[in-house]
């Protein structure tokens, strides 16, 4: 177990005797942890809920690569079955999972310790989040497991809203209740941030993390009432016969794909942002080096989400949209790759001549950063639209879609919490195990979707349970792949709860770290701070190991 030792405590924290009771020491019962206000407990409980939601989703994955690996469709019993299966994966894994992971998670979390305060700005309205999340979630599993969806994640009309005969108003509706969740959280958020930070918390002092978790705020309240009203409308048309999407009404069903992928796009970023936010942390602390470029992080955050809007139609090159708006939003979407790329080159040229240590953080940090580029590349030949036109609704779209959201969001998923695990629990995971995993998972994720870019270019349409035979050889890659892959998820989880049967051995700040949050204890005090911090400096004043020591004691002194 490899850790940086931890630096003196600095003359201007609080002194010792003041400690206080751990948030997880402060009550045991259940009725205490089902009725806490403390952002910290909510988010546990959210990571709790996510994981389990995490390892339903992944399931059906695994059945889904078992039936791809033979042509014939030997494991489902039908195409309907198949139908079904994946898009219980699908609406598990982007409603449940990676659209709430790590802002419910680590924003949850981490956003009050990181400006200084004592805990979210509505507390009670926090907890509403998570039920309104475990209601939905449950909700959507019960209709997925008895009965299912044969849609698909997007719902798309007219089928979901003529043809399909399975229970499609109640998973939309187990949508459209997550999506409430997920507006409260932003709106607490943004509250949070712009009327709680510490004396001294200018914007330009904030940390990277709370930039992200603020532009990922605004994507949620603009973005998720648009899909909410959506959803809607499918459930009235489908029980009232008003015609919305049904042509045979007087309805358009184009209609829906712009009102879902005017959210589906954003949403995308509301995914990819937070894994952002969570490298700006990972890589400068690894490297011992300040953030390169810290106003351009900052202002790409924002600017990923107000382009992220506007670049909804790239979904849309092959329905009935005009050739002129295709090659606007074609031009637009190229531009929304330019933010998103100033933080890639920022986040290399930070490691550059840094003291880099490939502790476990650092090597998800390295992994997120190379699959993130070829998932932002193979993007850039969907949005030019003679190039979609061929790998249009092929797996090309499905190995491409994955390098974003598992390659790049749960990698800074995993990231992340090997980061602030220490912080959260106040134990040290086994870091043999935790570099183990990070490379198994690389080397998995890879073996499981680069085969599929190959067999998109080669014509294979994504969504079919049976493919001619020339295409097995790729398909058996991509299944022994997604076996290794599960093998690295499983590990953390492991090796994780196991160290929670240890006592607490982390420290206060185990990597030296600088921001607010490792100046108290691990795990932290129920109120975060004794006192209230002052901040006096900005939030990655690193220097490389061997020069004169700059350590997470420097910017705050407390009143």
């Amino acid at each position: 177990m490899s850790t940086i030792a931890a630096e003196p405590r600095h003359a201007t924290q609080p002194p010792p005797e003041h400690e206080e009771v751990s948030y997880l020491g402060a009550g045991h019962t259940v009725r205490s942890w089902l009725l806490t206000i403390d952002h910290k407990r909510i988010a546990i409980l959210y990571l709790v809920s996510i994981t389990l939601m995490f390892f339903i989703g992944g399931a059906a994955a695994v059945i889904m690569r078992l039936e791809l690996a033979t042509p014939q469709g030997d494991v489902l019993y039908s195409a309907d079955a198949y139908n079904r299966t994946f898009t219980l994966h699908g609406i598990v894994m982007i409603f449940f999972f990676l659209v709430p992971s790590i802002p419910a998670t680590l924003g949850n979390f981490l956003i009050p310790m990181m400006i200084g305060a004592k805990d979210l700005a509505f507390p009670k309205i926090n907890l509403l989040s998570w039920y309104l999340y475990m209601g939905a979630g449950g909700l959507a599993l019960i209709v997925l497991i008895f009965g299912g969806v044969d849609t698909g994640w997007t719902f798309y009309t007219p089928f979901s809203t003529m043809f399909s005969n399975t229970m499609v108003v109640p998973a939309a509706f187990a949508a459209f209740i997550a999506g409430f969740s997920s507006i409260l959280t932003g709106l607490n958020f943004i509250v949070t941030i712009h009327t709680m930070r510490a004396p001294g918390m200018t914007w330009f002092r904030l940390p990277l993390f709370c930039w992200s978790m603020y532009a990922t705020s605004l994507i949620m309240i603009l973005g998720t009432p648009v899909l909410a009203i959506a959803l809607a409308l499918i459930g009235v048309e489908r029980l009232f016969h008003v015609g919305i999407f049904d042509p045979a009404l007087g309805g358009d069903p184009v209609l829906f794909q712009h009102l879902f992928w005017f959210y589906s796009h954003p949403a995308v970023y509301i995914m990819i942002v937070p894994s952002m936010a969570v490298m700006s942390e990972i890589i400068p602390c690894f490297s011992r080096r300040p953030i390169f470029g810290y106003r351009m992080i900052a202002y790409s955050s924002i600017a990923i989400a107000a382009i992220g809007f506007i670049v909804w139609g790239h979904h849309m090159f092959v329905s009935s949209q005009s050739m002129y708006a295709g090659m606007v939003f074609s031009a637009l979407t190229f531009l929304v790759a330019v933010p998103s790329a100033i933080k890639a080159f920022n986040w290399t040229l930070t490691m550059y001549k840094g003291s880099v240590r490939l502790e476990t953080p650092m090597l998800y940090a390295l992994g997120f950063i190379g699959l993130f580029t070829i998932g932002g590349l193979t993007g850039l030949m969907l949005s030019t639209m003679s190039t979609d036109m061929h790998f249009h609704d092929t797996y090309f779209v499905v190995a491409h879609f994955h390098y974003i959201m598992v390659g790049g969001a749960v990698m800074g998923y995993l990231g992340g919490i090997h980061f602030w695990w220490p912080k959260i629990s106040g134990r040290m995971y086994n870091e043999l195990l935790g570099k183990l995993s990070a490379l198994t998972v690389f080397i998995g994720f890879n073996l499981t979707f680069f085969p599929q870019f190959v067999l998109g270019n080669l014509g294979m349409p994504r969504r079919y349970y049976e493919y001619v035979s020339e295409f097995q050889f790729l398909n058996v890659m991509s299944s022994a792949g997604a076996s290794i892959l599960a093998v690295g998820y499983i590990l953390p989880l492991i090796y994780m709860l196991l160290s929670l049967r240890n006592p607490p051995d982390a420290g206060p700040n185990p990597w030296r770290a600088t921001g607010l949050e490792w100046q108290t204890a691990s795990p932290p005090p129920t109120h975060n701070f004794h006192q209230t911090p002052v901040v006096t400096r900005g939030p990655y004043e690193y220097s490389p190991e061997g020069a004169e020591a700059i350590d997470g004691n420097l910017n705050t002194v407390y009143s």
